[in-house]
């Protein structure tokens, strides 16, 4: 379910840099990148403070032969450039979709939603290799996809051997989407997994915790409901975000509007932080981030 061979693909790569700001960094980037007869096609840049802050710069550029020389642009690059300016760097090429596994419960709007989009070629930098979730409900609707669905069932006894057991099937991911998977992630396991893992859900978070969250809000009449994804880090929910959006709702929406709004901005919200991630547009900063 992820890209096909485009020849433009085939030639795309991302370059995306983090270090600490000081001049001569765009200059020693595109100087190394034009002796290697590369043309950039698209560049953005951001600094947190030009004095003492952070730079982070994503790069797209064109080169043939891209792929097969990608290992050997990775070597020359932390020589000549990332060791001499204490970069964290990535070089990937375009042809290469990200391996995500997505993991569900039991609603399924949001999985579903990546499925569909995906196969529909809306995100061709997505490959969605199999869905994992602690119930059987979905299995059907994610059969329908074509994509592997695997059943591990946890148990506040038995969370260790479901962890384990989740780590073998996920393995060989390079992405992780909780599309409405209802159970805390163990530290242990995401060190273990060492991956990115992207979550979504609403955004009354800490104010409506637990269980109804919609009926909590109608009683106190908000008047936003929103969507919020973000890195799942061993703090619960709080994690560098990613995305958010908001729709304005009034006293005439009962809780069941507010769900399906709800629903729909999950959806969208999920989409896009998936899109930024693995078009490679995110740079995490401690605990935000700069989405280009």
């Amino acid at each position: 379910m992820g890209a096909g061979t485009d020849p433009g693909r085939l030639r795309a790569g991302r370059l995306v840099v983090t270090c600490a700001d000081r001049p001569g960094i765009v200059a020693a980037v595109t100087s190394f990148l034009f002796t290697r007869g590369a043309n950039i096609t698209h560049a953005d840049q951001h600094s947190s403070d030009p004095v003492g802050g952070r730079f982070f710069l994503r790069v797209v550029l064109h080169l043939d032969g891209l792929e097969r020389r990608l290992d050997e642009l990775r070597q020359a690059f932390e020589a000549e450039v990332a060791h001499r300016f204490g970069m964290t760097f990535a070089l990937t090429s375009a042809a290469v979709p990200k391996r995500t596994a997505v993991m569900v419960s039991r609603e399924d709007h949001c999985a579903l939603d990546l499925l569909w989009r995906s196969r529909r070629g809306e995100l061709p930098d997505l490959d969605i290799t199999r869905v994992v979730s602690n119930h059987p409900d979905l299995g059907e609707a994610v059969a329908g996809f074509g994509v592997p669905f695997d059943v591990v069932r946890v148990t506040p006894e038995a969370k260790p051997e479901a962890e384990r057991r989740q780590l073998e099937l996920l393995a060989g991911s390079d992405l992780v989407v909780l599309a409405r998977y209802m159970q805390i992630l163990s530290a242990d396991f995401l060190t273990r997994l060492a991956v990115p893992v992207i979550n979504i859900h609403h955004s009354f978070l800490p104010a409506f915790a637990g269980a109804g969250p919609y009926a909590k809000a109608k009683a106190r009449g908000v008047k936003l409901i929103g969507a919020t994804a973000h890195y799942v880090t061993e703090e619960l929910d709080a994690g560098p975000i990613i995305e958010q959006d908001v729709v304005r709702v009034t006293h005439r929406e009962n809780v069941d509007d507010l769900i399906r709004q709800g629903r729909d901005i999950e959806r969208q919200v999920l989409a896009r932080a998936v899109r930024a991630h693995v078009e490679d547009r995110v740079l995490v900063d401690g605990a935000t981030t700069v989405v280009f």
